[in-house]
């Protein structure tokens, strides 16, 4: 009998689904890709011309227009359909536009008889996690988000610039909201165990640097939606980062956004911290030491995201 074969379902083939889409294939990651999207059309176009790559692609993966009723036997759905916001409405606004339709995209995938697991990346990422564990029924380690990797990746990318060596050789986290709360740990940033945080303040003329990487990593969307319009490529790398943890059962730590259950001195909130992540989810979560400065802002970020999370509580009553 043969290895059983990864199955992944995205759902949603707008800039960031069909980037990770294409990351997906190049690099092998599955087996089978199913996609689903409201625009069949685009989706029929994507795939024949995702298989017309695979030839060489890492390991073959067959591409596949898919349907809700196709997921009872996946071992993960990404999700990265939303609404976007338009000129004059509310985050809160929003939220509750998204909840609207998550509730219709999670219900017909439950009823497919799915138990895998469940990776958001639509934003606001947190909250819509939060929703799809709501909806779902599943238990918390199988509904995840892409919480702050990106945040994290734009944040080292930053620190290796400044000290000229590779990202991958840069250790430090950001946590909380994705968004303008999220919460740099420089209290445990390091190279080859040298401290960051100390370096920089200790270097006249680099001190100012400890402002500036924050502010560039908090805005970076921002600056690349003024530009081009829409983040995709940084983010899709990310999901497909998270997707070969799940898929080949790594056990390695990235900043996803998982469910607070006394960590950090929190609980019942969906925001970005330190998980280990395999096969079955996102299962533990790493409490990484914070200052004091940290701790606050982190509580602050939470709160944020609490607050959000009561706003649309109501949807949840029976």
């Amino acid at each position: 009998m043969g290895k059983k074969s990864n199955k992944v379902v995205l759902v949603g083939n707008g800039a960031v689904g069909a980037s990770y889409a294409f990351t997906m294939v190049s690099q092998g990651i599955a087996d089978e890709l199913l996609i689903i999207d409201i625009n069949e059309d685009k989706v029929r176009g994507d795939v024949l011309d995702l298989n017309h790559g695979a030839p060489y692609a890492m390991s073959p993966v067959k591409v596949k227009q898919g349907k809700y009723e196709d997921c009872g036997d996946a071992d993960l759905i990404v999700i990265c359909a939303g609404a976007p916001q338009k000129v004059g409405e509310t985050r809160l606004d929003l939220v509750e536009k998204n909840a609207k339709i998550y509730k219709g995209i999670i219900t017909s995938i439950m009823d497919s008889g799915f138990d895998g697991i469940f990776l958001i990346a639509a934003n606001p990422v947190d909250i819509l996690t939060y929703i799809t564990l709501k909806y779902s029924g599943l238990p918390k380690h199988k509904v995840i988000g892409s919480g702050t990797i990106l945040d994290t990746a734009r944040f080292k990318h930053l620190l290796s610039e400044a000290f000229d060596v590779a990202p991958s050789s840069v250790h430090a986290n950001i946590i909380g909201e994705h968004g303008d709360s999220e919460v740099p740990v420089w209290s445990s940033a390091t190279i080859a165990g040298v401290p960051l945080y100390e370096e920089l303040k200790n270097d006249p003329e680099k001190s100012h640097l400890i402002e500036d990487i924050y502010v560039q990593t908090r805005d970076a969307a921002y600056d690349i939606i003024k530009a081009k319009g829409a983040t995709y490529y940084g983010v899709a790398m990310g999901l497909m980062h998270i997707s070969k943890a799940i898929l080949r059962n790594q056990n390695v730590v990235l900043t996803v956004s998982s469910y607070l259950e006394g960590e950090y001195g929190h609980e019942g909130v969906y925001t970005g911290v330190p998980t280990v992540i395999n096969g079955e989810g996102a299962v533990r979560i790493i409490e990484t030491p914070l200052n004091d400065e940290e701790t606050e802002k982190f509580a602050r970020s939470v709160k944020v995201l609490k607050d959000m999370q009561a706003s649309i509580d109501y949807l949840f009553e029976s």
